[in-house]
């Protein structure tokens, strides 16, 4: 076995593990803010912006790790964090060293990468395949 078919067969996993790891850490974000746990999330936001961006977190943390809708949920979350790093980060400084934006910058350019990529292997989505029709989406199950 040559390391191009090793590395093809393991793609879909790598992809999977990143998607999951990336999703439980947005989640994480969301509890702590939504739940407070654990402790230490949501500083210095109103309470409407806390409601909002921690909901935003904990739904769109939970849809990646399940892997359900992942392409529309990578999509939103990293244009969602594109927006945040230009109100909360730019603002302190041009470089994200300097302006701590760089969690922010990585999650836009991770979930990016995700919603174009897929969401590999272990995601809901693998299911089903989920066409265009008209102007509304159906659920047509997947012929294995």
């Amino acid at each position: 076995m040559d390391i191009a078919t090793l590395r093809a067969g393991a793609t879909p996993y790598a992809l999977a593990l990143l998607r999951i790891m990336t999703g439980l850490l947005f989640f994480e974000h969301g509890s702590s803010k939504l739940l407070g746990f654990p402790p230490g999330g949501g500083g210095g936001e109103s309470h409407a912006m806390l409601v909002f961006t921690g909901s935003m977190e904990l739904v769109g943390g939970a849809l990646i790790v399940v892997g359900l809708v992942t392409w529309l949920a990578a999509f939103v979350l990293s244009g969602y964090m594109a927006v945040g790093y230009f109100i909360a980060h730019a603002p302190h400084g041009f470089f994200p060293l300097i302006n701590h934006g760089e969690p922010a910058i990585l999650y836009a350019f991770v979930f990016l990468f995700i919603a174009a990529a897929g969401p590999g292997a272990w995601a809901l989505d693998n299911l089903w395949s989920w066409p265009f029709a008209g102007n509304r989406w159906r659920l047509v199950p997947t012929a294995r």
